[in-house]
């Protein structure tokens, strides 16, 4: 049987294909390495991007799609410091929430139009699609992030 939304669908899996993803890299980590920031300019630690990741999905999904109050401070999520432990529940509500906000996106339109939290200028035209492709892409290019970063401070393991 077709699903009605087949842009939800694969959404959901590239998202928990994603998801799993920064799952190993958590698996390669400890607590200091997870912290740990390469000698490189404009370079995040692992613990930070997981933050940074959990931050940009309660904006775009909870937030700005789905309506929710959820405040963020943007600036704090790449200064934040924790264990893999912390880092792993990060991800956890991250992969457990954004579902259903994805799927209130897709069924209900944008509910939260004047929230704060990004640094996008067209949040008044976006649309629930654009939103779902933007957390996606977002995602995808901070995984690479946590990639290289754990790379870098694990020596590779």
């Amino acid at each position: 049987m077709a699903s009605p939304d087949p842009l939800l669908d694969a959404f959901d899996a590239i998202t928990t294909e994603t998801f799993d993803t920064i799952a190993g890299v958590l698996d390669r980590c400890d607590d200091r390495t997870i912290n740990a920031v390469p000698d490189a300019p404009g370079i995040n630690s692992v613990f930070a991007l997981v933050t940074h990741i959990d931050g940009m999905i309660g904006y775009w999904g909870g937030s700005f799609a789905a309506g929710e109050s959820i405040p963020r401070d943007r600036d704090a999520e790449f200064r934040s410091t924790g264990t893999v432990g912390q880092a792993r529940e990060i991800l956890l509500r991250a992969r457990t929430r954004l579902p259903g906000w994805a799927a209130a996106a897709r069924s209900d339109g944008i509910r939260g139009r004047t929230a704060t939290g990004t640094t996008r200028r067209d949040t008044a035209t976006a649309t629930p699609e654009f939103v779902l492709l933007h957390i996606l892409r977002e995602l995808a290019q901070h995984t690479g992030h946590l990639q290289i970063c754990a790379d870098l401070v694990t020596g590779g393991q």
